[in-house]
């Protein structure tokens, strides 16, 4: 982290320039709110401060009653206009804020949905993402920073543009030569110099600030990878999914370790409470003294010169309010300029990850929408390599669906079935070879217009916690009866006419208290009827029935050609007996196609891989001489 923080300022301001940009595209009134709000607050004060110093000044000097009744007149109302607009200005910001944590993590999910499949399965990728998720939400560094960071230094240029415009005259002010040795407060000398001080003083706070915030920014690695384990050790309680294992095992005693150590990154004794007492919190301290001396000089300077006779009582509470603000504007500016170089290297860490690139080619070409569903796809001598593999996970692949052909493809783990079916539905492009759709390599085909033609039930599949129809449907508009149909035909239609709300019935109580839990089974029928629905020419699934009971899963078997009709069927599975349905059957091995056949004449091969699979699992079902 340390390399990443040494960035020059015209590099950190360049980046934080790039934040605010991205930004304003995604939700441009809150930032044009906060700015307007951050102007408004940072000027009207010295509004009153002027007001006032009139009101004073008259009081001391000539007392005229009209005068004063017109000052005091003129105050109120202007302090009832800006506390008026203040609170509009106010309104319209906090509305257009309200949702801006979910919006800039919008712009994080929105890049995992429009990556390719291939980035999004790099382990680099999930790395370098859950380092932003741990920069943003640990120590609120990153784009979570960036409008913060702006606002502030909108405030302080405008605090420090209209503290000059009321404090120049206190320089330009001369003391009368009545005053004797007093009139030194006059010489250009010592205007230069009690500038110099008043500068330096300002300068010295803001620089100690910053560089006691930065111990923080080196350091974040360490406070990611500390809330990592915090973040899991600290909610272990909270895990359902692993409730079970924890009592069995007492594995909350490993919590103890992460959690009660005084030692650890977090604790009493640890690296930022030591940073905090060496480091951080003197620097912080000295700070704010330091910022204490600007105030005393301010006033040691100002009533010199009211008491040599340069200004009355009146412009004494002027020019010490304004040169205040002005300090503090100055200080505030330096402060977050430097706050901003801290954050320009999680800038950069965010940007590093928003533009990783689409390495696949998206292609142009519109699939043909086929009534007859006369779709051919081949693998013609396929081949492929995982990034950052040396070994092919496939290996000269030939092979020619046939249109409603029902396949099986079968294999022992690592095989290459799950790398067959990514590159079927383009999740990868081959290392080499080609993929063809009715003769025309697949990559060529619009990405998404290719994706259509696949409905794939995964083994992996996942359900939302809402209405089973929408989850069928996959969206919010639906067509009811061919949802209920769907669900009919994947053997859960008994299990809906029970269901309180119907279609309308929430899946697990995430969000609705009314939601259902339901068995894996269960969600594997809702999987299999949403791909029912879709209604693509090609339906992949991957162990369709591996949480079905044997009931439940010879139902299916029974009634597979109906459900899947004039489909084109791909069936991954571990079960060989659950294979003998499909019209071919194909055998992989290291990454190969050995064997191509119907059951019956791959049992008949005893010299072939799958009599060798179909033996090993058939001696647990009959019994042995």
């Amino acid at each position: 982290m340390n390399k990443k923080y040494k960035m020059s300022y015209h590099d950190a301001m360049k980046i934080n320039r790039r934040a605010l940009a991205l930004m304003y595209k995604h939700f441009p009134g809150a930032v044009m709110s906060t700015f307007v709000s951050a102007v408004w607050g940072a000027l009207t004060p010295y509004v009153g401060i002027y007001l006032s110093a009139l009101i004073i000044s008259e009081l001391a000097g000539a007392k005229d009653k009209n005068r004063l009744i017109t000052l005091v007149l003129i105050s109120l109302i202007s302090a009832a206009a800006i506390s008026l607009v203040s609170a509009l200005i106010n309104k319209w910001k906090n509305v257009k804020n309200s949702y801006n944590w979910n919006r800039m993590w919008n712009i994080f999910s929105q890049k995992m949905l429009d990556a390719d499949f291939a980035v999004v399965d790099d382990s680099k990728t999930q790395e370098h993402l859950s380092i932003v998720m741990q920069n943003e939400n640990s120590g609120g560094w990153g784009l979570t920073r960036v409008l913060g960071n702006y606002s502030s230094l909108i405030s302080n240029v405008a605090s420090f543009i209209g503290g000059i415009s009321l404090t120049v005259t206190l320089f330009v002010s001369r003391v009368p030569e009545s005053a004797g040795g007093f009139t030194v407060l006059n010489s250009p000398l010592f205007i230069v110099g009690i500038t110099a001080i008043l500068i330096a003083v300002t300068l010295i706070s803001p620089a100690l600030s910053t560089k006691a915030g930065s111990y923080f920014a080196k350091n974040s690695k360490t406070n990611n990878y500390a809330n990592r384990l915090f973040g899991f050790f600290g909610f272990l309680g909270f895990l359902n999914e692993k409730a079970c294992d924890v009592r069995i095992y007492d594995q909350e005693k490993m919590c103890d370790k992460y959690n009660l150590d005084k030692e650890s990154t977090f604790g009493s004794g640890g690296l930022f409470a030591k940073i905090a007492k060496e480091k951080e919190g003197p620097l912080a301290a000295l700070s704010s003294a330091v910022s204490v001396l600007f105030t005393a000089a301010a006033y040691v300077f100002v009533c010199l010169k009211a008491w040599a006779g340069a200004f009355g009582v009146g412009e004494i509470t002027m020019y010490i309010s304004s040169l205040t603000r002005l300090s503090g504007g100055l200080s505030g500016l330096l402060s977050t300029i430097g706050d901003m170089r801290n954050n320009a290297s999680f800038l950069k860490t965010a940007f590093e990850f928003l533009d990783i690139k689409n390495p696949m080619y998206q292609g142009s070409l519109s699939v043909e929408k086929r009534s007859d569903r006369n779709y051919e796809i081949e693998f013609r001598n396929v081949s492929f390599k995982y990034p950052g593999s040396d070994s092919f996970a496939l290996k000269n692949v030939n092979m020619k669906f046939r249109i409603g052909e029902r396949l099986a493809v079968v294999g022992m783990n690592g095989s290459g079935k799950t790398t067959f079916i990514k590159l079927l539905c383009r999740m990868y492009d081959p290392t080499e070879g080609e993929i063809l759709l009715n003769g025309i390599n697949i990559r060529k085909y619009d990405y998404y217009d290719y994706l259509s033609v696949f409905s794939v039930v995964f083994q992996d599949f996942n359900l939302f916690s809402l209405p089973l129809g929408q989850n069928v449907g996959a969206g919010v508009n639906y067509d009811r009866e061919r949802v209920e149909k769907c669900l009919s035909d994947a053997g859960f239609g008994e299990r809906l006419k029970e269901l309180p709300f119907g279609l309308e019935t929430y899946l697990y109580k995430n969000i609705s208290k009314d939601g259902i839990e339901i068995s894996g089974g269960e969600a594997q029928k809702i999987a299999l009827a949403r791909a029912l629905y879709k209604n693509a020419p090609f339906i992949i699934l991957d162990e369709p029935t591996a949480a079905l009971d044997p009931i439940a899963e010879a139902e299916v078997y029974s009634n597979f050609n109906n459900i899947v009709g004039d489909k084109t069927a791909i069936y991954i599975s571990h079960r060989l007996s659950s294979c003998r349905f499909c019209d071919e059957i194909a055998v992989f091995d290291q990454g190969q196609v050995v064997q191509k056949g119907t059951h019956d004449a791959l049992v008949a091969d005893e010299g072939g891989k799958y009599h060798e699979l179909w033996y090993a699992q058939a001696q647990y079902y009959t019994e042995k001489e």
